[in-house]
């Protein structure tokens, strides 16, 4: 496991079709977490210092050579993903090709939260057979574990933009929050039902995105339908392994990791959508980068509301 320390850095100059961001907010996802617990090495970190940090929002302060749709003093969100950070720093690089404008409608808070919870839940629609925004065909029955969390949040409410009934868990104080963003059946974890997974209308699952932790696969296959997928968005090797042999068995019913390359175009596709007002960040917290390491502790408790920000 690698430590969190406050240190000074140089401003880092942006290279070819890189830009420059002073950073007005960042957000801390799950994905962090595991690069300072060392299980994503050796691939990450792959130098130190490593600033931990991939959701960006903020104002383009430098462009380097090449960048033809920024230019300095232009709001935007980003994708970090640079090879030593990071977003919780006053100053971070972001690649061109995973920048995008952020409208004077979405506040820097509300961009800092979207990019890795809202592409992840984005991701698992796309991947849902018969899945579409614009509510047509079928509507499909779906399951979201931890909905009141990062990316539960938004995956209720994407889903209920489009063609599917949603069924959703999160923790007792937290149920009325997740009807709000749209749930049509919401349970607590912590019951009968909710420990089961069971659909309270009886009802079986096309998809489940998976935002929980420590459900077995066998909780999950009866309650899914005939060629019903559960979406796991923080895969274990346990997770890989049942795919692959799932996958040599021709399994209707399916376990499968969510690996996901952020796309610059999706990202402004679900930006678009908070512009408009159709999905919003719940926020957990707000904390200064001096106190990075007090979201950092929230964060890695478990039990936060929506996204952790820490703005410089």
């Amino acid at each position: 496991m690698y430590f969190l320390q406050h240190v000074e850095l140089q401003v880092p100059s942006p290279k070819q079709d890189e830009v420059l961001l002073k950073m007005e907010a960042t957000s801390i996802n799950p994905f962090d977490l595991r690069i300072q617990k060392g299980i994503v090495w050796p691939f990450l970190p792959r130098k130190f210092p490593h600033i931990p940090g991939i959701d960006a929002a903020g104002e383009v302060f430098e462009v380097g050579s090449g960048v033809k749709n920024f230019k300095a003093g232009d709001k935007v969100v980003a994708v970090l993903f640079n090879i030593c950070g990071g977003g919780l720093a006053e100053f971070a690089v972001a690649k061109e090709n995973l920048t995008v404008s952020r409208p004077p409608e979405v506040t820097a808070f509300q961009g800092a939260a979207l990019p890795i919870a809202g592409l992840a839940a984005h991701e698992c629609l796309l991947r849902t057979p018969g899945f579409n925004y614009e509510k047509t065909g079928q509507q499909l029955n779906l399951l979201i574990t931890a909905a009141s969390g990062g990316v539960g949040q938004y995956a209720v409410q994407l889903a209920k933009l489009g063609n599917a009934h949603v069924t959703a868990t999160c923790g007792a104080r937290n149920l009325d929050l997740v009807k709000s963003l749209g749930a049509d059946e919401v349970l607590d974890y912590k019951t009968p039902d909710g420990a089961a997974l069971k659909s309270p209308s009886g009802r079986k699952y096309d998809a489940v995105i998976h935002c929980a932790t420590g459900f077995p696969w066998s909780t999950f296959k009866p309650n899914l339908s005939t060629n019903g997928k559960v979406f796991d968005i923080t895969p274990t090797p346990s997770v890989f392994m049942t795919y692959a042999l799932q996958k040599l068995t021709f399994s209707k019913k399916q376990l499968v990791p969510l690996l996901m390359t952020p796309k610059k175009e999706k990202l402004d596709f679900l930006l678009n959508f908070v512009k408009e007002g159709k999905i919003k960040a719940v926020i957990d917290s707000i904390h200064p980068l001096s106190k990075a390491e007090e979201a950092w502790a929230k964060s890695i408790d478990g039990h936060a509301t929506g996204k952790i920000i820490v703005e410089p």
